[in-house]
């Protein structure tokens, strides 16, 4: 199995499609703050308990939050179609991220901001994965559909390197709980706007399929490989988005910690346009475990700010590791359109967002424990070391993703080209 090439003039075409240009711009507004929403509320509370560990564990709630209902949501989508879960879940989000505010604002127990906060992690929309599961529906399968599945990739990527730079940012405003209250207002009017779009309106639930237990999707050996994928970009990069602000802090700059992280977006979307044109490795089976490695070990190369404290440096450096992380996030983007069964396309892509903010929960919080500990610089390679393992792992499993697999569109309706044309044909904003 390899993922195809896409040129320009097929993101091009892709995002002209008819019907496409709604539906895009609500989901734009709405998946930005899903990697704001994590360092925001880590942020805030820091500042409002004064303790980065603390900080972490609520950080850690919210995100453990998603990772649990991403995949419970991504079900019920693939059976009942979108647009009613998509606005009862942005309602609950909405009520439950005022709660958190309230509780945080008058120093509420830590157990109970934790509780809080994975309550609103849990009902946060899931739209990614219905974002994505669109395109199947607005354009045939080929060369175009991967340009918008790796345009789904690449925005993602830009929303989790350009979200908590802004958090950053946002944390010197005069309350410190505007990134948070930002990130859950866009995230809130973005996911109800888009669930009301017409293309989404008017998409059926996927046919049933055969039983696959308990598990979904995530019982196929590929999609376990590419969850695992996910999880480990999601623990670097949780890593390093503590690792920074800290660094920065240390050194008595907390706004540049967030100028550091909007570094990684450029040097990411630049590679990540010129990667999708000519991936290597070609094969994915063979990309994802490549990409990760190098990763961690740039990630890693990072630590050696600690006994030369230079922005400079750590910008180089950071610039480096960026240019790999659009790669990755369209890889796992691509193996999901193949590993997944029929019918379970929103699920499917559901474990990876699941994957990516467990690996985010989980590298936040043991970063917050080690830069307490042993300062900024160590996190940076406890992070690049973890991810070079898990890239040691996906080698070893790297089989379960080899060429031998025909390639699948998976959709909520049928997935042959001619229904697809039918139906862009007759989709209208």
């Amino acid at each position: 199995m390899s993922g195809s090439s896409a040129s320009l003039a097929d993101y091009r075409a892709a995002l002209t499609a008819p019907g496409a240009l709604a539906p895009v711009l609500a989901s734009a507004l709405g998946r930005f703050p899903i990697a704001m929403i994590g360092l925001a509320t880590l942020l805030y509370v820091q500042r409002a308990t004064g303790s980065f560990a603390a900080a972490g564990l609520v950080s850690a709630g919210t995100l453990a939050g998603v990772s649990l209902g991403s995949v419970g949501q991504g079900r019920v989508i693939d059976r009942l179609g979108p647009t009613r879960p998509l606005l009862v879940a942005a309602g609950l989000f909405g009520l439950a991220a005022t709660v958190l505010v309230v509780a945080v604002h008058t120093r509420q127990p830590l157990a109970l901001l934790v509780v809080l906060a994975l309550l609103a992690g849990l009902v946060q929309p899931a739209l990614p994965g219905t974002s994505r599961a669109l395109w199947a529906e607005l354009v045939p399968p080929g060369p175009r559909r991967d340009a918008a599945y790796s345009y789904e990739a690449i925005s993602l990527e830009v929303f989790f390197i350009l979200g908590p730079a802004v958090a950053a940012l946002l944390v010197v405003a005069p309350w410190p709980g505007t990134g948070f209250v930002v990130a859950a207002a866009a995230m809130t009017v973005g996911s109800a706007a888009f669930a009301v779009t017409r293309p989404v309106r008017v998409l059926r639930p996927a046919p049933a399929g055969p039983s696959i237990g308990a598990l979904g999707a995530l019982a196929r050996p590929a999609m376990r490989t590419v969850a695992l994928a996910s999880l480990g970009f999601g623990l670097v990069v949780g890593f390093v988005e503590v690792g920074v602000p800290a660094f920065t802090a240390a050194a008595g700059s907390p706004a540049t910690g967030g100028l550091l992280l909007s570094a990684w977006s450029v040097a990411s979307v630049l590679a990540g346009v010129l990667y999708s044109m000519r991936p290597w490795p070609r094969p994915l089976h063979l990309r994802m475990p490549a990409l990760l490695g190098a990763f961690g070990v740039l990630v890693a190369a990072m630590a050696v700010v600690g006994p030369v404290p230079s922005f400079a440096l750590l910008v180089v450096v950071m610039l480096a590791a960026g240019a790999l992380i659009t790669p990755q996030v369209t890889a796992h983007s691509l193996a999901v359109d193949i590993a997944a069964p029929e019918g379970t396309a929103t699920e499917a892509f559901g474990w990876v967002v699941t994957a990516a903010t467990l690996g985010l929960a989980a590298g936040q919080s043991a970063a917050g424990i080690v830069v307490e500990a042993a300062g900024p610089p160590s996190a940076f390679l406890a992070g690049g070391l973890a991810g070079v393992v898990l890239a040691v792992v996906l080698w070893v499993r790297r089989a379960t993703l080899a060429p031998d697999q025909p390639r699948r569109y998976s959709s909520w309706a049928s997935t042959e080209s001619s229904a697809a044309g039918q139906r862009t044909g007759s989709t209208s904003v």
